[in-house]
């Protein structure tokens, strides 16, 4: 039995599609078969809602009267910094980024109550937000300093723009040392005190599609609320990682770059997030359409979380070190039952990523296709697989004498 994405189309434009989230695929593959529902279900809906740093939105301002120019000047939107080396009014605002005046770690940890995803929230959500440039002025472009209020309605194009998301499968956090850390991964406690991990597990998008047979580049998503697309792999993506028998990674793998317009967002999808002792960053709300074209395809959407296992980590020596070294595996049924038992010990675990959140977006997503808001397309190039032998690579460093 085999489908194509045009032939689920127009089942979509006919109102005769069957659409089903990644946790309904789940209970109908164990009651029916994976055969009998490559036959009756059209698409699998998935989710995921977490800290996503390699964010950003980019802006076109228009012209100032007189114009300015703020490429190789500086720019600045509520106070933190956006890059302007692009031309004369395109400007980028990364997630991570931090007002010039904030204090960092100097004292540790660090609040980190403000920076670029915190701004990005406030732009989508409609607030006005203070621009401030400095440019050094040219005969085209003579005017050299700039402050005004902008809103998303009066710009002329408002873009998100992510060079790395929906990170496929990642590292179980935990702390051996004596001392409690302070990362990405949130606040780690001494001595196993804690677990901290982020995925959606069974609804994460790229886990229900292990080999990227139906998302790639050009691939229609649900991306901060609105309509977004695929346009690359994300940096960092690492097809060759190693894989279960059920072709699940079992570490940080496969990633997304994602694109589309802030104009149809919302700031419940796209939130700023403060990470004490790290920094700031961007909760992103990311839904893919996973379309069932046959029998392995329903099988991958029905994995369940005691089928997909992640690295446990120690975040005092082997991460910040770049070792490589893992401690050993857990599953995502045994993490989000709020413990696992790892070196004699039970610890309670965590999730930086919203189950809840990415179940929402899921069902979201689920009633777009119903209700024929929304189609899907046909990746116009697949992403690299395991055949491109892409692996990821550390950084070559020559030190400076």
């Amino acid at each position: 039995m085999k489908k194509t994405i045009c032939e689920i189309n127009e089942k979509i434009r006919k109102g005769e599609v069957v659409v089903v989230t990644a946790e309904e695929m789940i209970e109908i593959v164990e009651e029916k078969g994976a055969k009998k529902a490559a036959e009756e279900v059209d698409v699998v809906t998935t989710g995921t809602f977490g800290p996503m740093c390699s964010s950003g939105i980019y802006l076109n301002l228009g012209h100032a009267q007189p114009r300015i120019k703020l490429g190789g000047g500086r720019c600045y939107l509520n106070g933190v910094p956006a890059y302007a080396g692009w031309g004369a009014v395109d400007i980028y605002l990364g997630c991570t980024a931090l007002p010039d005046n904030d204090p960092r770690n100097t004292i540790h940890p660090g609040s980190f109550r403000y920076g670029g995803g915190h701004v990005i929230e406030a732009f989508v959500a409609g607030e006005d937000v203070l621009l401030e440039a400095e440019a050094y002025g040219t005969d085209c472009y003579p005017r050299r300093n700039l402050k005004v209020w902008i809103n998303i309605k009066d710009v002329n194009e408002a873009v998100l723009f992510n060079p790395r998301n929906a990170y496929q499968n990642y590292n179980v956090a935990v702390n051996l040392s004596d001392r409690t850390l302070y990362t990405y991964m949130g606040i780690l406690k001494p001595h196993l005190g804690n677990a901290s991990y982020s995925s959606a597990g069974q609804l994460s998008p790229l886990l229900n599609d292990p080999y990227y047979r139906t998302v790639g580049i050009g691939t229609r998503i649900f991306l901060g609320g609105g309509i977004g697309y695929v346009i690359w792999q994300g940096t960092q993506h690492n097809p060759c990682a190693k894989r279960k028998e059920n072709g699940v990674p079992c570490e940080g793998a496969g990633t997304l770059a994602v694109i589309g317009d802030l104009k149809q967002m919302s700031p419940e999808w796209l939130r700023g997030t403060t990470i004490t002792g790290y920094g700031v960053s961007l909760t992103v709300g990311i839904g893919i359409p996973i379309p069932i074209l046959d029998e392995e395809m329903a099988e991958f959407t029905s994995v369940k979380d005691s089928e997909i296992y992640a690295p446990i980590v120690d975040y005092s020596k082997a991460y910040p070190e770049c070792t490589g070294e893992v401690l050993g595996e857990v599953s995502y049924a045994e993490l989000r039952s709020g413990k696992i038992k790892f070196k004699g010990k039970e610890i309670p675990t965590g999730s930086l990523s919203s189950y809840r959140k990415a179940r929402e977006i899921a069902r979201i997503l689920k009633d777009w296709i119903k209700e024929g808001k929304f189609f899907l397309t046909e990746p116009v190039a697949p992403l690299p697989g395991k055949e491109s032998g892409i692996v990821l690579k550390k950084m070559k460093m020559r030190e400076v004498k």
